[in-house]
């Protein structure tokens, strides 16, 4: 774990050294910043392969940080925040959040949830033996890049969105549950309410330009879930 620099970001001194202190006995490096424009400034100014970022804090919150580091950087960013509610949760998520921990917290857990998102994006960022892009009607998929076109038009997805269109692309015609959908991308248990699969969809298509579309690439299958039109 030593080549890997994790980015705390938290305006309560007590909570970020307690967060670096058992992220370092796991062996990571740990930076600790107290503002959003600082997270901000540190991203832009060195390495950073995860985030851990809080979402109440002084000149900017998380959620604005997050937005303007997706223009440009896809590294695993993990909410700890005071804010519980699932509409909370669920536009941390939907703006490229890859994970959602609320405070107080179990840090062995917040160590464990670290862990899995930094062996997933080593994973993703393993060459893949297989093609890695998929065309059809128009939609481009390269997997390597991580990019997406419509017609030769980029469109800016996050993460997770990405993640979504590349999984039901890879298996066309398969339908996939919400369920399904949340386990394989997200890879930890389903959440009590669908609506964080259901409003990464509907963003999605609107990226995707489906609502002139008619849902071209992704169907709905009524009382099942999703499928991608291949």
């Amino acid at each position: 774990m030593k080549d890997v620099t994790i980015l705390i970001a938290d305006d309560e001194q007590e909570i970020a050294d307690l967060v670096a202190l058992h992220l370092e006995k796991e062996g990571y490096r740990t930076l600790t910043v107290h503002t959003g424009q600082e997270a901000i400034q540190r991203v832009q100014s060195q390495p950073i392969d995860l985030i851990i970022l809080d979402i109440m804090m002084p000149e900017m919150d998380g959620y604005e940080v997050t937005r303007q580091l997706r223009t440009q950087y896809r590294m695993p960013i993990i909410f700890l925040s005071a804010k519980t509610s699932d509409l909370d949760k669920i536009t941390g998520l939907v703006i490229g959040a890859d994970d959602y921990m609320t405070k107080p917290f179990n840090p062995m857990e917040l160590v464990a949830r670290v862990n899995a998102q930094i062996r997933r994006s080593t994973q993703l960022n393993t060459p893949e033996k297989r093609s890695s892009v998929i065309e059809i009607n128009g939609l481009t998929i390269d997997s390597e890049q991580r990019q997406v076109q419509v017609y030769a038009q980029t469109v800016e997805l996050t993460p997770k969105e990405f993640d979504i269109l590349y999984l039901l692309a890879s298996h066309p015609k398969k339908v996939f549950s919400a369920e399904n959908i949340f386990r394989h991308v997200w890879e930890d248990d389903y959440f009590e309410s669908g609506n964080t699969v259901m409003v990464h969809i509907r963003t999605l298509r609107r990226k995707l330009g489906e609502d002139l579309e008619k849902n071209r690439w992704i169907k709905t299958v009524w009382g099942v879930g999703y499928a991608f039109n291949g």
